[in-house]
């Protein structure tokens, strides 16, 4: 199958370790798309002009990644500062906010259209700033996004027509009112919503049915990324024909493969 990513890219800096690594979800799920097996992929975002941008660039360039429709924008790139807890898990403790993805948006042009059309399913993300141009893109291609922790049912709901596979991060939701969330989405008619939860298995939607992520215990170095990587495998594998318990397999074993090393996809970079 063939993937395309259009949205956000950043870098995220570990405090501790005084190191970048390139990041944000788009970009992480056009990696992880290619590391499971997508024949052809491709990338669609704002890059910056500083040397942040320029090391992002560089790691899609060695993940076989294509980017040259992507725009670039004079500026510095998205940063998010990562902490580590007490308990050792990392935490977003903000970050600049007159990034260039701030400051633009991107709008694609009818040519830019007919390229994407010959993918088989475009990523976006809810750090897109794409909720506006995803008509477009569902009369051209079939549309995975990630609303992350955005359970907000208007914001859903305005753009839920245009979306055939949603990824949904709960963790912050009790039982109660993950099924009541669950119920709410079932209203929206996805061909497949998915519902992370942090270190418990998470939850998927199709038809219907729910099915439960089966968890395998793993060694954790980091888990930065891993939500990014289960959708990429999820997808890849779906799209290839795989069943959806045994694309759900796959998304996982990816997962606890990005929790072996530290970032999104690797590529250290030492921060100044």
């Amino acid at each position: 199958m063939n993937l395309i990513a259009i949205g956000d890219n950043v870098v995220d800096c570990y405090l501790d370790q005084e190191k970048y690594y390139p990041g944000g979800n788009c970009v992480n799920v056009a990696v992880n798309a290619k590391r499971n097996g997508a024949a052809n992929v491709a990338y669609i975002g704002i890059f910056a002009t500083d040397d942040k941008a320029a090391h992002i660039k560089y790691a899609l360039e060695m993940e076989s990644v294509k980017h040259n429709l992507s725009r670039i924008a004079e500026g510095i790139s998205g940063q998010p500062r990562v902490s580590l807890t007490e308990d050792g898990d990392r935490e977003f403790v903000g970050g600049p906010k007159n990034t260039v993805q701030h400051r633009f948006k991107i709008q694609l042009t009818p040519e830019e259209l007919d390229y994407i059309s010959k993918f088989d399913i475009c990523h976006v993300s809810c750090y897109s700033s794409m909720e506006g141009e995803l008509e477009k893109l569902s009369k051209v291609i079939d549309v995975s996004y990630d609303f992350s922790d955005k359970a907000d049912l208007n914001y859903i709901g305005s753009i839920a027509e245009y979306i055939k596979f949603a990824f949904f991060s709960v963790s912050e939701l009790t039982n109660e009112e993950l099924q009541k969330f669950i119920e709410q989405v079932r209203g929206f008619k996805f061909e497949v919503a998915a519902f992370t939860r942090g270190n418990l298995p998470a939850l998927f939607l199709k038809d219907g049915e729910i099915y439960e992520q089966k968890l395998q215990p793993v060694t954790v170095v980091d888990t930065m990324g891993a939500g990014d990587s289960l959708i990429a495998g999820f997808l890849v594998n779906y799209l290839n024909g795989k069943d959806i318990e045994s694309a759900i397999e796959k998304g996982t074993e990816s997962a606890a493969k990005t929790c072996s090393f530290y970032g999104g996809f690797g590529y250290p970079q030492v921060l100044e």
